[in-house]
């Protein structure tokens, strides 16, 4: 895997937008140990939304990653850069270390290689080719067959948001071809191939690629998390009245009102760091829920314990969050409490958040 893993990092442009080399989908097998490693990283940073038996939609729609289909069709350049880098506009954040993940590129593609060993698939090498089609025809096909799981402006759904520019600009045309005929089995996503003619596949394909728009030259800087004198959020202040739904859930507009009222408390986004990077409730230190106890110990030691709330959350929208304040409360710390709705949720009601830097690009200033 170190082979793909290099000509992905240092061409990977050329790996994904022009004619394939076969001999980048020859992968060598792993020895015992590396597929071991490569199992233990999975369990500790996917099956959360992924499963333990890689099923799929667990948390945040995450899909199958069981499929035959997904997995022969050029699965590891496609999905190896989705988890390196994240999917901006999805819960998928990015892993690789360079942009504050806890994995390597080699580590990733570990995990792509055990995946692949797991369901014993041969790759298929697709062809880099755009496919011509009717995009008019294709919206219209894509209104009747598609926008039921997929949405009607591809927000996604039952299915992949489909509209997302990040996925559609690093999948091919014969991927999103490939995906339409073959279906994926394990999932509700039928095979068209007996359904529509080779015409208006083509055309759902080209209708697919007129939505990659979006793209932009912004270059994001990364900001040093809190330290440890600044986990406690207004020190000096009375701590916050919640009143928690089932005894762990708080909801978003009590936690803005406590926010507001400059109440003390602790934030911890448990979350991938890349995404805190992006990001996050002003205050909020990043504790990713794939800490191991040694981690969380070392961290635990410097949060209050004379009873100040601690408030997780995470865009599951509850389940690493919970898997961390349960962990919490094992250590002694009872005050704990659980966004409900997410991040997700507290940014779609218009709360604010703090992003990070965006560095100016040929001298102008960022918007």
């Amino acid at each position: 895997m170190k082979q793909l893993m290099t000509m992905m990092t240092v061409s990977g442009v050329l790996i994904l937008g022009s004619p394939g080399d076969a001999a980048a989908y020859q992968l060598p097998e792993q020895t015992e140990e590396e597929a071991k490693a490569a199992a233990a990283n999975y369990r500790k940073y996917c099956a959360l939304c992924h499963g333990a038996d890689r099923q799929g939609y667990v948390n945040d729609r995450a899909p199958s990653l069981r499929s035959r289909q997904l997995l022969s069709s050029g699965f590891p350049m496609h999905m190896a850069v989705t988890t390196a880098y994240g999917r901006r506009g999805t819960p998928m954040g990015g892993y690789l270390d360079e942009i504050g993940g806890p994995m390597t590129m080699d580590e990733i593609g570990g995990i792509m290689q055990w995946l692949l060993a797991q369901e014993e698939v041969e790759l298929v090498d697709l062809p880099r080719d755009l496919v011509r089609g009717d995009v008019g025809l294709g919206g219209k096909i894509y209104a009747r067959e598609c926008a039921t799981c997929h949405g009607a402006s591809g927000e996604g759904g039952i299915g992949t948001a489909l509209g997302n520019p990040v996925m559609l600009s690093m999948t091919t045309d014969p991927f999103l071809r490939y995906a339409i005929e073959r279906g994926r089995d394990g999932t509700d996503m039928p095979a068209f191939g007996d359904v529509l003619s080779e015409k208006e596949m083509d055309a759902v394909t080209a209708f697919l690629r007129s939505r990659a728009t979006g793209w932009s030259l912004e270059k994001p800087v990364l900001r040093a998390p809190p330290t440890p004198d600044e986990y406690i959020l207004n020190p000096d202040s009375p701590a916050p009245n919640f009143e928690l739904m089932g005894g762990a859930w708080v909801m978003a507009g009590d936690l803005l009102t406590a926010l507001q009222g400059k109440r003390r408390m602790v934030l911890l986004d448990t979350r991938v760091m890349s995404l805190w990077q992006m990001a996050h409730i002003e205050g909020a230190v990043p504790l990713p829920y794939y800490y191991d106890y040694d981690d969380l110990n070392s961290l635990a030691k410097d949060l209050p314990t004379d009873g100040t709330w601690i408030v997780l959350y995470c865009e599951c929208p509850r389940a690493a969050a919970d898997s961390v304040r349960r962990r919490l409360q094992e250590l002694g710390f009872e005050n704990t409490a659980v966004l409900w709705e997410g991040i997700g949720g507290w940014i779609s009601f218009g709360y604010p958040v703090f992003r990070g830097e965006i560095a100016p690009t040929n001298g102008s200033h960022p918007p």
